[in-house]
């Protein structure tokens, strides 16, 4: 409806409406927008006012034209009902700031995840910004961030201009998250697809999503005499099977399908056989010695030789191989009883099990 239409009831009311100098908020609609990026706003009042290009957006990079247009509603602050030029300055990005620091604030209060571009890197951490508000991220808590910083306001004093964030507190939450989903589900048995991260002397810990379990070098090879680093690398992808599990101490232990079969369920030995072995330890008592892979025996430093030794090194080498005799065998308990001494004198005749048969042939 035109004024010249209005009843005066009507023409009171509409100027009664107009803005007012004692406003310090006011509603407009954006008439245009400049080259150089000023906001020129019509607010209902006698002089139009205008948003300066450094009133727009704390952020330098931000253009008008990307968010207004003319015709737009766009509610301002009033800084000076005269610039000196009769228009009333306006400022765009102080009234966002305290929407945007209302906001902020709710959701520090709800423990919220902000993700915000990385400003400022510096030795002490990094400097994020959210909509104008600077927060600091210490080197202690950046954790391993890139352009972007995914963290969340562990204080907040903004009297003291003190906000500070955290990368690490994502972490560690999202890392308890993992861990109580696995102990919630984990059971003996079970089979996971996990990721060697570091290999000891006594074996392998294995990453199975966000908890580690142990692999010992027992459960990667029958041989006793293997190193984990033989078999496996930092970073490889194995199958692994929870054989024992300890929820209230978070303790597990797995096993290794590339472990294979256990060649003593199908060794074909027998007390008195002349095998043909290799040695791959020696010790204070006797040496260990190879029949086969994954099968060793001992032979006793008494029977190494018939004569009186000191060691075993006095009469053998670490990779040398010899004939023995088997003298013992416990297949319940994996035990094997090797003899040289009772070949002395025979050896020449008897190289192993295999030549003896062919021998008799």
């Amino acid at each position: 409806m035109d004024e010249d239409n209005m009843s005066f009831e009507e023409l009171l009311n509409d100027s009664m409406k107009k803005t007012s100098k004692r406003e310090k908020i006011v509603k407009g609609k954006v008439i245009s927008i400049s080259s150089n990026g000023e906001i020129f706003v019509d607010i209902n009042y006698k002089a139009d006012g205008i948003i300066p290009r450094t009133e727009y957006s704390f952020d330098i990079d931000a253009k008008p034209e990307d968010e207004f247009k003319p015709g737009d509603d766009i509610t301002c602050q009033v800084l000076k009902w005269n610039d000196g030029e009769g228009n009333v300055l306006l400022s765009y990005k102080r009234l966002k700031q305290k929407l945007n620091k209302e906001e902020f604030e709710e959701k520090v209060k709800n423990n919220e995840v902000f993700e915000e571009k990385v400003f400022e890197r510096n030795a002490n951490g990094l400097i994020v910004n959210y909509k104008g508000i600077r927060i600091f991220i210490p080197s202690s808590l950046s954790a391993k961030q890139t352009d972007r910083a995914k963290f969340k306001v562990i204080e907040y004093e903004p009297e003291n201009h003190k906000i500070i964030g955290s990368c690490k507190a994502i972490v560690d939450e999202e890392k308890a998250e993992k861990e109580k989903a696995f102990w919630d589900n984990a059971q003996e048995g079970k089979e996971y697809l996990g990721t060697v991260v570091s290999i000891c002397s006594y074996g392998a810990f294995i990453d199975l999503g966000g908890v580690q379990g142990l692999l010992h070098v027992s459960e990667m090879s029958w041989d006793r005499n293997v190193k984990a680093s033989d078999i496996l690398k930092e970073g490889q992808e194995v199958k692994v099977t929870i054989k024992k599990l300890d929820k209230e101490n978070k303790r597990i232990q797995l096993s290794y399908e590339g472990k294979g079969e256990d060649p003593w369920n199908k060794i074909e030995y027998n007390i008195g056989d002349i095998v043909k072995v290799k040695i791959k330890k020696l010790t204070n008592f006797g040496a260990f010695a190879e029949l086969e892979k994954g099968i060793e025996g001992l032979i006793h430093i008494s029977q190494i030789s018939d004569e009186k030794i000191a060691k075993p090194e006095e009469k053998l080498e670490v990779d040398e191989e010899v004939n023995a005799k088997i003298i013992d065998m416990d297949k319940e308990n994996k035990k094997i009883e090797l003899s040289i001494k009772e070949l002395l004198g025979t050896s020449n005749e008897f190289s192993s099990k295999e030549e003896n048969e062919s021998i008799e042939e």
